[in-house]
């Protein structure tokens, strides 16, 4: 009895390790090309991030937009920060948050340009 149980729990370990290593493969299989995928724009993201000390997503929440619209930041932009000021009771801290959310994003704006104009030219040169 002892020995089929063994083999019982021999072979479970065995399934178990096998699937454990083949999901383990697809996520650096996934993770890589993700990371790939992102490619300059994302490096010079992620330094934008470090360099303003907001995330991407941070900035998007603070100033409530799904995308990157130019108008829709500059419209949120202009109300949350008449809302948060001093002089009507609003908070300095936080109206500095809605300022540096929009530099943010729209650093994240110009980066986008810049690897557009980038893939333009050189979509140009190889024609």
């Amino acid at each position: 009895m002892a020995k089929y149980l063994a083999q019982i729990i021999i072979v479970g370990a065995q399934v178990v390790g096998r699937a454990f290593t083949r999901a383990l493969r697809q996520e650096f299989a996934a993770s890589k090309a993700a990371a790939e995928a992102q490619g300059r724009a994302g490096r010079q993201s992620a330094a934008a991030s470090s360099i303003s000390g907001m995330s991407l997503q941070e900035a998007q929440q603070i100033l409530n937009v799904a995308k990157l619209s130019t108008e829709e930041i500059h419209q949120n932009y202009e109300h949350l920060f008449k809302v948060n000021d001093k002089s009507v009771g609003g908070s300095f801290y936080l109206q500095s948050k809605v300022v540096r959310a929009k530099e943010r994003l729209d650093e994240e704006l110009h980066i986008k340009a810049m690897d557009q104009e980038r893939q333009e030219r050189t979509k140009q040169s190889e024609t």
